[in-house]
């Protein structure tokens, strides 16, 4: 039964795929509620399935009549092959492509206890039942038939396995800018905010300085009128005490020396008036000049980079939207915001 030649092996590889596909995306499709591409190629295959049920066959070779080693083979092999894979693919693609956090013993998401379980009867089911009638379809084909028809089923897997492939390293990296990005802007708009702080509070100063300067012209525009105030009370009490004769002279003295007062406390109280209203309307002398430079620079900076984002994240083609619909459950630890934002403009639920 386990005695093939490679080119069975390479049509189990292939059959296996598109089993894997089928029941991967009448599950999802099921789950979600519509039909869903399952997988990272745009074929009807998933490689991580035909991979596993190779592996599975192999390692159950030397244990195949006893249905407790062929289990826990098949948990091991299927453990191991499902981790590796998944730990592989999130550092290429800055992604994971199954993510099993959310369930109980789980290691990193990309692997869980009930997933293993499943695996090792997979493996009984497969070995038991599935793989019999498949192989003795398989071996009772033609090698001139299997041969040029795994040669052109191979040229459309090696050719849409580099394309996803390709795809997948450029969305891993989109994701990867988009995140980069974003923490950038957020940079920027904390140093706007310092930046109209830090204006805001001079601004706030040189009016408080305004303010206790007009204050201090109050004071002394006060004082003159009070010292007015006394010179003419005391030069009134001289003029009580003086001669009639001295009265008319004394009289026009005062009236001059109060005119003179008066002309002096409205000239000095207009003067401050006008350097008051001068310094309160100045908002930020000399000193705002860098300020709103760099604040149009960041400002400048800020809008590139949102176009930039932008762009990167409505400009994609259909083998990277194809990969994010064919993966709903996908997720990324380190670039979840910029991966949400994709799924949020493709409304992918």
């Amino acid at each position: 039964m386990y005695t093939y030649q490679w080119y069975h092996w390479l049509s189990f590889f292939y059959i296996y795929c598109f089993f894997g596909w089928i029941f991967e995306s009448a599950y999802v499709s099921l789950k979600t509620g519509h039909f869903v591409n399952r997988g990272f190629l745009r074929l009807p295959m998933l490689p991580l399935y035909g991979t596993g049920a190779v592996m599975m066959l192999w390692v159950s070779l030397p244990v195949r009549d006893n249905l407790i080693l062929v289990y826990f083979s098949g948990v091991v092999a299927a453990t191991v092959l499902e981790y590796v894979t998944g730990w592989a693919m999130e550092r290429l693609f800055k992604m994971k492509y199954w993510d099993y956090s959310n369930q109980r013993f789980q290691i990193n998401g990309y692997i869980c206890l009930s997933s293993s379980i499943a695996w090792g009867f997979l493996t009984i089911f497969l070995t038991e039942v599935i793989h019999q009638p498949i192989a003795r379809v398989v071996l009772a084909g033609a090698p001139s038939l299997e041969l040029p028809l795994l040669a052109v089923v191979s040229v459309f897997f090696v050719t849409d396995t580099i394309q996803s492939t390709r795809e997948a390293l450029a969305l891993g990296k989109a994701l990867e800018a988009m995140t980069k990005m974003k923490a950038e802007l957020e940079e920027m708009q904390v140093q706007l905010a310092l930046l109209r702080a830090e204006t805001s509070q001079k601004v706030e100063d040189i009016r408080a300085d305004a303010r206790h300067r007009v204050t201090e012209w109050r004071n002394d525009a006060a004082g003159i009128a009070a010292e007015l105030k006394e010179e003419t009370r005391l030069r009134a009490a001289e003029l009580k005490e003086e001669t009639r004769l001295r009265a008319a002279e004394l009289k026009e003295e005062t009236r001059l020396r109060a005119a003179e007062l008066r002309e002096e406390a409205r000239l000095r109280t207009a003067e401050f008036k006008e350097e008051a209203a001068s310094l309160m309307a100045q908002e930020t002398p000399e000193l705002p000049s860098a300020v709103a430079e760099k604040m149009r620079a960041l400002a400048e900076r800020r809008q590139a980079l949102m176009a930039a984002r932008k762009n990167l994240s409505s400009h994609m083609s259909p083998y990277r939207k194809g990969i994010l619909r064919g993966n709903p459950s996908a997720s990324s630890q380190k670039f979840g915001e910029a991966l949400k934002e994709l799924r949020d403009m493709l409304d992918i639920k």
